[in-house]
């Protein structure tokens, strides 16, 4: 059995047609992952007794003659930030180096429904924070396209697996671009839907009205399964919303692109641009019209993104104080050990955001920072409501450059911020994006960054496949 680059209807219909059984399936994915994921460290464990247990449901029913949904024994990767019941969930951290997850996240709830299979838990930079997957705790993720080079990030792992073919397709989250950018670099899918359209009960928090949970994959078609399959209201997160979209076939004739001159201006790689353009330009040449369009308020979206997201971090990690769970260093009173245990456990970059935050919400600077920050946030939003009055998506790189070596940002942190500049205005706004595989630069991949309206996931999705 050859693992290579497989969809998910293609698994379908070769576990339908019993070309093979889904326990083998399993187990050549496992001996793959046990073999080869040394060299790109994308697992941070697996679920390997999990997964042949779900394995062995899914063969059941096939050799009962029942019918498998589409989902049915396809083997997953899961971001080590999203909890699996009974199995550690670290979050790339050391603070939760051995804590074990007591429920099931609604998108894993979903997924088991559906007799999707997990394989194990992917690495990811601590507590989603950083872009290349050299911040976990517990080593570098490598690109499987140039094992120098990083495989971006936060969810650096789960591209990296969809990549290396160690799994069908994988989940990530996608704080400020987290999973459109390691798509880009690894040359894979990856799907950031609509804020609230997916649930977020059993992510573990960094930024809240941020954070959103979805898949990557080989194709936009697997996405757009995955999506379906995970998407909905869940009265255990009360930003979700019950989503109405219906799944309309796609007129490409007509189609109406908006290309955000702010987009490509100096900092863009020369050839980066070129490629996403070229990709565009086919677009065109379907019968789609091109327009320009202008996002005047997306030089702010960086700083604001971080303002707002280490706010909300510097609140949300706060939980993490050695008493309830996780790292547990004593001092002489209770203040010494929560100092203790957060200095023990907390990685630099984590404790670097946290302070930002804490100062952007303290007292005299409150008003200066967080406040005019969110003004700017909703400026941000009329930005691409003005811009969606015109076009029915926009079209824009997701990186300005192609993946970094390992090392080369570590020590200039603004450089490495910078990985996300034209990924964070999509989250600020609560918009649904995808980054397509559109070409590459000396083998490595560049990704096309779609961007539709708040709800229209599936529309953009659409889009995303005509490529």
């Amino acid at each position: 059995m050859e693992l290579k680059e497989l969809t998910i209807k293609q698994i379908h219909q070769s576990l339908k047609n019993k070309e093979y059984s889904c326990e083998d399936l399993v187990k050549e994915y496992i001996k793959k992952i046990k073999k080869e994921d040394s060299k790109y460290f994308c697992y941070l464990s697996l679920t390997e007794e999990l997964a042949l247990e779900q394995a062995k449901k899914v063969d059941e029913k096939i050799s009962k003659g029942e019918e498998i949904g589409i989902l049915e024994g396809i083997p997953l990767a899961i971001k080590d930030n999203i909890l699996i019941k009974d199995y550690k969930c670290t979050s790339g951290s050391k603070i939760l180096e051995n804590y074990v997850a007591p429920y099931d996240a609604t998108v894993i709830r979903r997924l088991k429904q559906s007799g999707a299979i997990f394989l194990g838990k992917t690495n990811l930079d601590e507590f989603a924070m950083g872009s290349s997957t050299e911040n976990s705790a517990f080593g570098i993720t490598k690109n499987p396209k140039d094992i120098e080079r990083v495989p971006g990030g936060s969810s650096g792992g789960s591209a990296a697996a969809v990549a290396a073919n160690l799994c069908c397709a994988s989940l990530g989250s996608d704080t400020g671009g987290s999973i459109r950018q390691p798509a880009s670099f690894c040359g894979v899918y990856g799907f950031k839907p609509t804020y609230g359209s997916v649930s977020r009960y059993g992510l573990m928090a960094f930024s809240s009205s941020l954070d959103q949970i979805g898949p990557l994959a080989n194709s936009a078609e697997d996405l757009k399964i995955i999506f379906e399959t995970i998407s909905g209201i869940d009265f255990l997160d009360s930003s979700s919303v019950n989503l109405e979209e219906k799944d309309e076939k796609l007129n490409i004739k007509g189609l109406k692109i908006g290309i955000p001159k702010e987009y490509f201006v100096e900092g863009i790689d020369p050839e980066v641009e070129i490629v996403v353009r070229t990709a565009i330009k086919k677009y065109e040449d379907m019968g789609a019209e091109i327009i320009k369009v202008s996002l005047p308020f997306t030089k702010y979206a960086l700083p604001i993104y971080y303002i707002l997201s280490t706010s909300e971090a510097s609140t949300n990690l706060a939980r993490f104080d050695g008493i309830r769970y996780g790292v547990r260093k004593e001092g002489e009173n209770l203040l010494d050990t929560y100092m203790n245990s957060k200095g023990e456990g907390f990685g630099k970059e984590v404790r670097r955001r946290i302070m930002l935050g804490t100062y952007s919400l303290s007292s005299g600077y409150y008003d200066a920072y967080y406040k005019k920050a969110l003004k700017v946030r909703t400026r941000i939003v009329e930005d691409f409501v003005k811009a969606f009055d015109k076009v029915d998506c926009l079209m824009t790189p997701v990186s300005p450059f192609t993946a970094f070596k390992i090392g080369d940002k570590v020590s200039d942190v603004l450089s490495m911020y910078l990985s996300d500049v034209y990924t964070t205005s999509i989250n600020l706004a609560g918009l649904p994006a995808v980054s397509v595989p559109c070409g590459e630069i000396k083998g490595l991949p560049v990704g096309l960054q779609i961007i539709g309206k708040a709800f229209e996931d599936k529309k953009i999705l659409n889009i995303a496949n005509l490529y």
